[in-house]
């Protein structure tokens, strides 16, 4: 067997389930637990927050960014529940969770998910911040959908065990490419995730593909991914901007583009999208 061939039978076992797929940590399940129960109170849900001190600073630190600034800043716990809503702690407590996720075995896992998880965060934070100029409500939810899209490139981690197991960054590229989008819905199936961040996941980077009707989160979702690519420097991988769907879809001025062919709005949002990327880092 070649060695690109040991390492697909790897990944195979895990998608398989003959390896063991992350699991959510307890905390982030005791949470979407009593978030899903219709009579829960603040009260409730800032016990249940308050056992993980590293949530319950990153959202205060959400709830005070510029995203979500208002006339009275959040002092408590209790304030940031109301400030965000229900919807927004749930998403922030699966962002942390995605992070914390993952046992880096060695110093080449920890490289790897440093790369990966810089490239998620850049293009999260890129829908993110684009969110409510196009017309979308949520920033948080359009920060999860974008994260989510890659989940399975960190699962896929999970299947080499040592250093030397390991691929190399070539090789695990190209081992993402391969299965990245089907062990992303795998592992969002396993974690009884909202079946639309399933549905966004199996569209994403699909530039002109009919996503019908009006813009919405995936054609933002797919701007943040175009964004974030062309970022990296991978503008000779990418269709001109013109021919992707979402792009179609925007109205003037919102389609206005920038001296290197991308958004405008993308290039005068850039020092937002560092703060926001720098929150998920």
């Amino acid at each position: 067997m070649s060695d690109y061939s040991i390492y697909r039978k790897v990944v195979t076992q895990l998608m398989n389930g003959e390896e063991q797929l992350p699991s959510l940590p307890m905390i982030t399940l005791d949470i979407r637990r009593a978030l899903a129960d219709p009579n829960v109170t603040v009260v409730r849900l800032k016990q249940v927050i308050s056992k993980d001190p590293a949530l319950s600073a990153l959202l205060m630190k959400h709830a005070s960014s510029i995203m979500f600034r208002s006339s009275t800043p959040p002092r408590t716990l209790e304030d940031v529940i109301r400030l965000l809503g229900l919807q927004e702690v749930d998403r922030i407590t699966l962002v942390h969770s995605l992070k914390s996720l993952f046992t880096l075995h060695s110093a080449a896992h920890k490289q790897l998910f440093i790369g990966v998880w810089e490239r998620l965060t850049r293009q999260a934070a890129i829908s993110a911040v684009l969110a409510r100029p196009l017309g979308l409500p949520s920033p948080d939810h359009a920060l999860l959908a974008s994260l989510l899209c890659d989940v399975g490139e960190l699962a896929m981690l999970s299947a080499f065990k040592d250093a030397s197991q390991v691929p190399g960054p070539d090789v695990y590229a190209r081992l993402c490419r391969e299965y990245g989008k089907s062990l992303s819905v795998i592992v969002l199936q396993k974690w009884a995730v909202d079946q639309g961040y399933i549905d966004i996941v199996r569209s994403a980077r699909q530039w002109e593909a009919d996503s019908g009707g009006r813009f919405g989160l995936i054609d933002l979702v797919n701007l943040g991914l175009y964004h974030a690519l062309r970022a990296e420097g991978r503008v000779a991988q990418l269709p001109p901007i013109d021919q992707l769907v979402a792009y179609r879809k925007l109205a003037p001025p919102l389609d206005a583009l920038d001296a290197s062919g991308g958004l405008a709005l993308a290039s005068a949002q850039q020092d937002a999208i560092q703060r926001m990327a720098s929150l998920l880092r």
